[in-house]
């Protein structure tokens, strides 16, 4: 049998059973939603799902933009080497592990904003907005010293040399961007808790112009610039992030200055009892994106005690399966927006509908990436590497992610609808006992006892996300339906 076929028989075999979950899992959600009537009331679905897009579009796109930073860092130091790709993987996943926390305790702002804005109380939005700033200066030297000593644990994990040297550099420079980070997430939460989504879509992809400029420039020494390398990748990174950060500041301005409101006159002191509320909520939605990203960091830190190409082919892949989450993660969302702002509203029945036409969305998004996974992988993979050993690896990783498209779409999604309803610790432990308790034991034993390298990895984590998407679509469906029969 040719190469190519030997390829199709492997896919094929280890992976159809999966690929056939997803399809029962396709088809048991569909004859679900089908039992609820009043999500085919046409005069109701259909309003009320062009004002979900009209939210989830925007977010999507953002989240896009998002994504599209990581990979771009990553398609401009593809050409030096494979140990370029693998350290600049590995510095991003070390780096937003702890990073994401931050971001992820101002995920409270979505609740709170959101439900303040469908009561229609506009000063306590703002309220909640420098609430959430505060959070974002006090939890930034923290984060900023994790990080600085991060990279002094590569020895000790066994990280390839080669690899472990240029990520810490590259993860060193990168730290100075953790402010603007997380001031560009508290004013972002903000803005799409009062539907002013647009300028972060700006933001993003505005910021991705200027990082794919200053790579170029920083990583080979165009323009007069130096030759720096991954370093040079991390510098435009950095600044990239100030310019987001400073965009939706002026938007945040401009917003609160249409209805008569100075922001900075008018700015509120620390109040110690919203702080509290916020950290309430934002601790298990920020812990619950720890586990999430955390495994996955995990999973690359396991990848780099492999050779340089499945390293490389697992960031590579990674990104892959990361861009296409960027949109059931948008339209997360924009579900917890709605689903919030429903609640604010004292609409129960709207607040379930708006959940289920998001995990909709979320499932048929998925579905269509998980194809092009399974029947065009080169397509995808020869835009990031040209070397073929990479990407035989690479082939193989993306049927992997093909299978487990629908569940992370789903699971996401119930996250963020969950969010809108005040429920945060629910994903927490569902993400802890899949990831940590589950999924990354059995993906090390396949790996490393059992000799399957890093598709035995991968294994693991396709089979955690499975068992999570189940349990958080039960939850969401159980506490809805609990909310819509109180009304």
């Amino acid at each position: 049998m040719g190469q190519g076929g030997h390829r199709a028989s492997f896919t094929f075999l280890h992976f159809g059973p999966i690929l056939y979950a997803v399809v029962q899992v396709i088809l048991t959600f569909l004859r679900y939603i089908k039992r609820v009537p009043v999500l085919f009331e046409e005069t109701k679905i259909g309003r009320e799902l062009r004002e979900l897009m009209a939210l989830a579009v925007p977010v999507v796109l953002s989240e896009l933009g998002w994504m599209s930073m990581s990979i771009v860092d990553t398609i401009m130091v593809g050409r030096l080497s494979a140990e370029a790709i693998g350290a600049v993987g590995m510095g991003n996943a070390v780096y937003y592990a702890p990073a994401l926390f931050g971001i992820g305790v101002l995920l409270g702002l979505d609740t709170l904003v959101s439900q303040a804005y469908g009561r229609g109380d506009f000063d306590e939005c703002h309220r909640w907005l420098s609430q959430g700033v505060y959070l974002a200066i006090g939890f930034t030297p923290v984060l900023m010293l994790l990080l600085w000593a991060a990279p002094l644990a590569f020895p000790y994990l066994h990280v390839n040399p080669v690899v472990s040297g240029q990520s810490a550099d590259y993860l060193r420079i990168l730290n100075w961007g953790t402010l603007p980070l997380l001031l560009y997430a508290a004013f972002r939460r903000y803005l799409q808790g009062v539907k002013r989504v647009k300028p972060v879509s700006f933001a993003l992809i505005s910021a991705n112009l200027i990082n794919w400029g200053g790579n170029w420039a920083l990583i080979y020494g165009h323009l007069g610039c130096p030759a720096m390398g991954v370093r040079g990748s991390a510098l435009s990174t950095c600044l990239a992030r100030v310019y987001m950060a400073a965009v939706l500041i002026v938007a945040a301005w401009k917003n609160e200055a249409e209805r008569g409101h100075n922001l900075f006159a008018h700015w509120p002191g620390v109040s110690r009892r919203r702080v509290r509320a916020l950290m309430k909520l934002g601790t298990p939605a920020a812990a619950q994106i720890v586990m999430e990203v955390g495994a996955f960091g995990a999973a690359t830190v396991m990848a780099s005690r492999l050779t340089p190409v499945a390293l490389a082919a697992h960031q590579i892949a990674l990104n892959c399966a990361s861009f296409t989450y960027m949109v059931p993660l948008g339209t997360s969302a924009a579900a917890a927006v709605a689903v919030g702002h429903a609640v604010g509203a004292g609409n129960a029945p709207r607040a379930r509908r708006a959940g289920w036409l998001a995990l909709a969305v979320g499932v048929a998004f998925m579905a269509c990436a998980a194809m092009v996974f399974i029947f065009a992988p080169h397509l995808v993979l020869d835009i990031y590497t040209n070397q073929e050993v990479v990407v035989g690896t690479g082939v193989r990783l993306l049927a992997m992610a093909a299978a487990f498209q629908v569940f992370d779409g789903i699971q996401t999604i119930a996250t963020g609808a969950l969010r809108g309803l005040g429920e945060t610790r629910a994903t927490m432990v569902a993400n802890f006992c899949g990831y940590w308790l589950f999924g990354l034991p059995l993906g090390y034993f396949l790996c490393f006892s059992q000799g399957k390298g890093i598709l035995g990895l991968w294994t693991g984590l396709t089979l955690a996300l499975v068992l999570i998407a189940i349990v958080l679509l039960f939850q969401w469906s159980r506490q809805s339906g609990r909310l819509a029969q109180a009304a």
